[in-house]
């Protein structure tokens, strides 16, 4: 190759560079900071509050302190059951990981529905008051203390079983949401039977929900 064009390769390859340091774009990326993954507790078969009323030890539905139990897997209660019998107008839903039984209870007149929920969980589940306390949250209200929770319950005998009766209503404006519900110790575990939906149709179901409770049986 002549020395001429030898010389004239430097030449272009500082010409193409200079081009280069003059076209090139500083381009900055944002990489979210990654989060652990939640802990999630093994499962059981059987069994919420409940999946209206999900609770566990390890924390359903919406634990004790009032958290969401609704999606999280918890311990369910293994051992003796309870047996009822339920008005023939409820209609039964299959039974799910979470959930003892389930019924749907319909106005076909007004279109209104509302859902009781059977769950059963080892040990006291953190206790009546948290418990009750948790259904307060679910419905926006505020926590009671211990010295006025026994204001707030009825106690029923139902077949041998001691039997806690709680009602609780929302307070919004809107959409207000009623419920009547039951907590049952029985067999070294806490029986959760959570009836939940509008304001006066819960209302109107309580007879019912109360009938229904005086058949709960120990199988």
């Amino acid at each position: 190759m002549p020395l001429r064009n030898l010389c004239f390769i430097p030449a272009v390859l500082a010409l193409l560079t200079a081009a280069a340091c003059r076209d090139a774009k500083i381009v900055s990326y944002s990489v979210p900071k990654e989060t652990a993954p939640a802990a999630v507790a093994n499962t059981a078969p059987a069994g919420d509050p409940h999946a209206g009323l999900g609770i566990a030890p390890a924390m359903p539905a919406s634990a004790p302190d009032g958290s969401d139990m609704a999606t999280t897997p918890v311990p369910t209660a293994t051992g003796g059951d309870l047996s009822w019998t339920a008005p023939a107008s409820w209609q039964s839903r299959p039974a799910s990981a979470m959930r003892k039984a389930t019924f749907i209870i319909s106005d076909s007149a007004n279109g209104e529905q509302a859902e009781l929920a059977v769950t059963a969980f080892p040990g006291d589940v953190g206790g009546l008051l948290a418990n009750v306390n948790r259904w307060r949250n679910q419905l926006q209200l505020p926590p009671i203390e211990a010295a006025t929770l026994h204001d707030t319950l009825t106690h029923l005998d139902v077949n041998g079983l001691h039997v806690d009766i709680v009602e609780l209503i929302s307070t919004t404006d809107t959409d207000k949401k009623r419920v009547v519900g039951a907590i049952i110790p029985f067999n070294g575990a806490t029986w959760f039977f959570k009836l939940t939906g509008p304001d006066a149709f819960v209302a109107a179901q309580k007879a019912d929900f109360l009938g229904f409770i005086q058949t709960i049986n120990a199988r």
